[in-house]
């Protein structure tokens, strides 16, 4: 059945270059019936070699008056302008100027034969009974494994909204303040930390279970002092240091905190196992992040009425950071925690002090 394909095909597509002698049926060769258009096909008795035939006669005969040799590597033989066959172990491809038809063995049990994205399959089974069925070729090249089938890119989960606590660390790794840095104690349980990642993209290593993952997002830190007191720059140093800020209605706050907002990124990898109704995944990186702006903000009762005062400042507090990042997490929603290794202030500008949050990300893909 392959090599009547191979004997029809090009007789179909053939367009002479010149005008060949007619020769009598009686005497016609494989090479010369595919050389020829208007010889019967019921002329041509095909022989077990014919695919090596039509590379060794009408291949050379017909590709060296018209094209001068032949074209492709070993196992690819040009017939004509319009008419290309290549063998593979795997398969033979028939090329017939922008169409193509394509004849594949599996096993020599069953036999492809496709145009286009239309093929049917014939397959004969143990007991010698032969099946035909219409297939649609971009279903059977995904089934093989073939160029069409893609792998799935990497989803990751970083992508949504995360609220966590903030606090930060001494650099022996205590959140209880060296002495005389005691005004700069926080109460964890108040100072909320609200994240929104507008973006991410995921990079797969070759499967979608595990991969590179970037991103883009905004970040706004809520500091909420536990005393009565706030921050300022020292007026009455050349520094500028932070030093504590004690108002004359001390005594009478009800709310004092500092509000810092980022623009953030991270390089993480991530890796997913799939389970039964989704996937666990674990992501571990770093992050980085550049200051938007800076405030404080100072709630105090006056006179049995409620009073506030606002200031914006750089507050000295490094302008870039950077830190490590890890998530993990089923589905749609995950833990994470970050630690950034840049001290919250300029060096000897303020106390060092190094950041840190821990909460929920809800990520949906």
């Amino acid at each position: 059945m392959i090599m009547a394909c191979f004997m029809i095909i090009p007789i179909r597509a053939q367009e002479p270059a010149e005008e060949i002698p007619e020769t009598p049926a009686e005497t016609v060769t494989p090479a010369e019936t595919h050389a020829e258009t208007e010889a019967p096909a019921d002329t041509v008795e095909p022989t077990e070699n014919m695919g090596e035939d039509m590379a060794d006669e009408a291949g050379m005969e017909v590709v060296a008056d018209e094209a001068g040799e032949m074209a492709g590597e070993a196992d690819t033989v040009k017939v004509t302008d319009r008419v290309e066959v290549i063998e593979t172990p795997d398969n033979t491809r028939v090329t017939l100027g922008r169409n193509q038809a394509i004849i594949v063995e599996d096993d020599g049990d069953t036999v492809f034969v496709a145009l286009g994205s239309k093929g049917v399959s014939i397959v004969e089974n143990e007991q010698g009974e032969t099946q035909i069925n219409v297939i649609e070729m971009d279903k059977k090249e995904k089934r093989d494994g073939g160029e069409k089938s893609k792998k799935r890119r990497l989803k990751p989960n970083y992508a949504g909204l995360e609220l966590g606590l903030n606090n930060y660390l001494t650099p022996d790794y205590s959140m209880v303040m060296n002495p005389g840095e005691e005004f700069m104690d926080l109460n964890t349980g108040r100072s909320w930390n609200w994240n929104l990642n507008v973006v991410d993209y995921g990079i797969g290593f070759g499967t979608d279970k595990f991969g590179l993952v970037v991103g883009l997002g905004f970040e706004f830190i809520n500091y909420r002092f536990d005393g009565q007191n706030g921050i300022m720059k020292d007026t009455l140093s050349a520094s500028g240091e932070i030093v504590s800020f004690e108002p004359d209605y001390a005594g009478n706050i009800t709310k004092s905190k500092m509000n810092i907002a980022y623009v953030t990124t991270p390089l993480l990898l991530e890796w997913q196992i799939p389970a039964r109704h989704g996937r666990f995944h674990f992501s571990a990186g770093v992050i980085g992040g550049l200051k938007m702006w800076s405030n404080t903000k100072i709630e105090y009762r006056s006179s049995g009425s409620k009073q506030k005062t606002k200031n914006r400042s750089d507050y000295n507090l490094s302008p870039l950071r950077w830190g490590v990042t890890a998530r993990a997490g089923y589905n749609e929603i995950s833990i994470f925690a970050n630690y950034y290794l840049t001290p919250l202030f300029k060096p000897n500008l303020g106390p060092e002090l190094y950041p840190f949050t821990i909460g929920l990300a809800f990520t949906p893909n």
